[in-house]
């Protein structure tokens, strides 16, 4: 059986670079020797790995990828920092017109 593993590296400007491989090991090198320079990673090293989680099938780790990709810095920040439970706050929505605001009377 085949693991596969979603990652997420702290670039050196402090951006985070989310990214699915087969091999970690191979992958960070890859990114650390800048073997391709179309890649995000190659002129924002060093490169620091600050979160990696395995998968069993590669369709839940695809998903699980897109999903982080799409995240804010500060929900990437909770599950690199193991709090995962802050997620569910981090998702609401903060906007006066969210729907949890239409039956608020403004004051």
């Amino acid at each position: 059986m085949k693991i596969y593993f979603v990652y997420i590296l702290k670039c050196s400007d402090s951006s985070y670079y989310t990214g699915i491989t087969n091999n970690i090991d191979r992958r960070l090198n890859e990114h650390n020797y800048g073997l391709n320079q179309e890649c995000y990673t190659f002129k924002k090293r060093p490169l620091n790995l600050v979160f990696c989680t395995e998968f069993n099938d590669v369709n839940q780790a695809i998903a699980f990828e897109k999903q982080v990709k799409g995240w804010s810095r500060k929900k990437k920040e909770a599950i690199i920092n193991d709090k995962w439970e802050d997620l569910k706050i981090l998702s609401k929505c903060l906007n006066e017109t969210t729907h949890e605001n239409l039956n608020k009377k403004k004051v």
